[in-house]
């Protein structure tokens, strides 16, 4: 997967926005507010998603290029490393997982109000 399959892949989940809210180099999605996955821009040599944390450690036992969030709560949040062995059907259904935590997060109004859009 490429920066712009990513990024295409993101935006088409139902009320996700897009913003570098911590400097041009770093691309955040955010549904409902809140983040579910960033990555740098220019390297795009990782990606961080949240993930339910008994599944996180799961993830970095079994796969090398699953580590701690960087920059991230360790417990809730994975770094996925890209071009070392993860596949694309994979790398879409963890950014499925992250999306589906935050929206779950949201209060009941408002994630019928987002997934309605």
């Amino acid at each position: 997967m490429n920066i712009e399959d990513f990024r295409d892949y993101c935006l088409l989940k139902p009320g996700v926005t897009e913003e570098t809210p911590f400097g041009p180099e770093t691309l955040v999605f955010k549904a409902g507010g809140k983040v579910f996955a960033l990555t740098d821009i220019d390297t795009f040599g990782s990606i961080n998603l949240k993930c339910d944390p008994e599944r996180a450690a799961e993830l970095r036992d079994e796969y090398d290029y699953v580590l701690p969030g960087y920059h991230m709560n360790k417990k809730h949040w994975n770094t996925v490393r890209i071009g070392t062995g993860v596949t694309d059907p994979q790398l879409r259904e963890l950014i499925d997982h992250s999306y589906d935590l935050i929206i779950a997060s949201l209060p009941k109004a408002k994630r019928t109000e987002l997934l309605a859009g």
